[in-house]
């Protein structure tokens, strides 16, 4: 079970280019840009109905496992992620140097 006590998995969406996590007939969302492994992550949206439950960390931990998993790096042009990434050091090695 995750910190926010609700089970649920983070897949990829590669036709609708997003990672989406499927909760209570709702979908929370991180939009990106792909470019081989490398991954331009736009924007987060969680709804309305799911907010303050922790679901806009579970779902970018999720993506990032995802991305890790599939050898990428990513580039955080969303606020939310950027600073998540920030706050949780086991992710940073996947930033992208310039």
């Amino acid at each position: 079970m995750s910190a926010s006590g609700i089970d649920a998995v983070v897949t990829d969406n590669p036709l609708h280019s997003r990672f989406e996590l499927a909760l209570s007939g709702s979908v929370a969302f991180i939009d990106y840009q792909r470019t081989g492994t490398r991954y331009v992550l736009i924007h987060a949206e969680v709804p309305a109905t799911l907010r303050g439950r922790g679901i806009g960390a579970q779902l970018t931990a999720g993506a990032l496992q995802l991305v890790r998993a599939q050898g990428g790096r990513v580039v955080a042009r969303c606020p939310y992620v950027a600073q998540f990434i920030a706050r949780n050091a086991q992710y940073q090695d996947l930033l992208e140097q310039s």
